[in-house]
């Protein structure tokens, strides 16, 4: 081995083990802390680089050696009276030897990514346990049975295209739910983590990565119907409410870029110049707003149900093959108009599905990207004019008037953007 390389690889375990040994550290009485961690990832290293040049028996007896340490300094606790009966700190120390170890035989990314993953997970105790103790059994039992379904279901079906047009992949269709319900479950995760502690802007943004649709819905009602303190026609409530909707439909745009990376990440480098512009406007035209009327960052995040239940995947993955079906039945029939139809009807009904099909055209060279980020877009407008028939049937004239000169000041500026970006829009032969 190189001594460049060698003391690279002693220099990151160092690293690691001080960013845990500092975590650790906080917490009075362990058995493991600032000095401790360092010296068991360094241990680790050096034993993975002994390995390498003599045998496993050198990493073996190094576990041994870091194995009875942990017992050792555990028995002391109990014989001066101080008995911990978690083993966390223990755990880690097995895991900072096995990263000292992996150094030496793999990326250093993957080693840096566990150990800052270890020290986030061991500060984020109170963050965990109160999420567990929000998470109700049905949001537990709904999240099991998605996972234990997708694992069994996923691998049998078949991936092949059926049905009229020959565009339907059984497989293809559920991993789009599964793509969805993941960044849906991650904002459902953030706002359950935060709880009542979130402020106007986070409670924005969490509202946007799970459905930015249902932020509006739920913090409309709350302006006319006075839940959760909310309902005084002309009050900080509803500026409240105007605020987190407007940041909720910027975020919209992260989402979807989010989703055409996962999906076709060929489309991304056409698609994100117009759709991160649109998120910026939308995120300026928040700021705006806030800066005008500024709030007191006390907000609540909304209750958007959890998005695991099967009902509401089952039903997403019927939606997104419908547009697959009406996408290849417009292709066929009437060119890239009727796939503007499409779009703009779709987007009134679920931005996603016309996203992650038409991604999935592009990664399959029927249809060319300048033209699928075009009908992103559309749709985008099409959901930020439903979501305008929203705020005045169930929020009023009041937050009506808070929202609808920023999102027709967007509608305004997407239109252009699909009139004047430069790109050619259409199908590829």
């Amino acid at each position: 081995m190189e001594l460049a390389a060698a003391f690279l690889q002693l220099g990151i375990a160092a690293g690691l083990g001080l960013l845990v040994g500092l975590q650790r550290e906080r917490k009075v009485g362990d058995i493991a802390g600032f000095r401790t961690f360092p010296l068991v990832t360094l241990t680790g290293t050096v034993c993975g680089q002994l390995a390498l040049a003599f045998d496993g028996w050198a990493l073996f007896g190094g576990f041994v050696a870091i194995a009875a340490a942990v017992v050792i300094g555990n028995l002391a606790k109990i014989r001066a009276g101080h008995p911990e009966p978690g083993i966390t700190t223990e755990v880690a120390v097995v895991l900072m030897f096995a990263v000292g170890a992996y150094l030496s035989v793999g990326p250093p990314q993957v080693a840096v990514a566990v150990g800052a993953a270890a020290a986030v997970l061991l500060q984020m105790k109170q963050e965990l346990h109160g999420f567990a103790a929000r998470v109700s059994d049905a949001d537990l039992r709904a999240i099991m049975q998605f996972a234990a379904i997708t694992l069994i279901v996923l691998p049998v079906l078949p991936n092949r295209t059926y049905g009229p047009y020959d565009v339907l992949n059984p497989r293809q269709v559920w991993w789009m739910v599964v793509l969805i319900v993941a960044i849906s479950l991650a904002g459902y995760v953030g706002a359950k983590l935060v709880g009542p502690r979130a402020g106007t802007w986070l409670s924005g943004a969490l509202g946007g990565l799970v459905s930015s649709t249902a932020t509006t819905v739920t913090f409309a009602r709350r302006t006319r119907g006075g839940e959760d303190g909310i309902g005084v026609a002309e009050g900080s409530g509803v500026e409240a409410a105007s605020q987190v909707i407007l940041i909720a439909s910027a975020v919209v745009y992260l989402r979807v870029l989010v989703e055409i990376a996962v999906v076709a990440p060929a489309l991304l480098a056409r698609a994100s110049g117009p759709l991160v512009a649109m998120f910026v406007l939308l995120t300026v035209l928040s700021a705006m707003r806030a800066w005008r009327h500024p709030l007191p960052q006390d907000g609540e995040p909304a209750d958007h149900g959890n998005p695991t239940q099967l009902r509401a995947a089952l039903l997403f993955g019927a939606i997104y093959a419908l547009v697959v079906l009406a996408a290849a039945w417009a292709k066929a029939q009437f060119g890239s108009k009727g796939l503007y139809t499409v779009a703009g009807i779709s987007g009134l009904v679920d931005l996603e599905a016309i996203t992650l099909s038409s991604a999935q055209l592009v990664r399959g060279g029927k249809l060319a990207a300048d033209l699928a980020w075009r009908l992103v877009l559309l749709a985008s407008l099409a959901n930020l004019a439903f979501k305008t028939g929203i705020v005045a049937l169930w929020g009023g004239r009041a937050l009506l008037r808070r929202i609808a000169p920023y999102w027709a000041a967007a509608v305004l500026a997407g239109l252009a953007l699909l009139a004047w970006w430069p790109g050619e829009a259409a199908l590829l032969r």
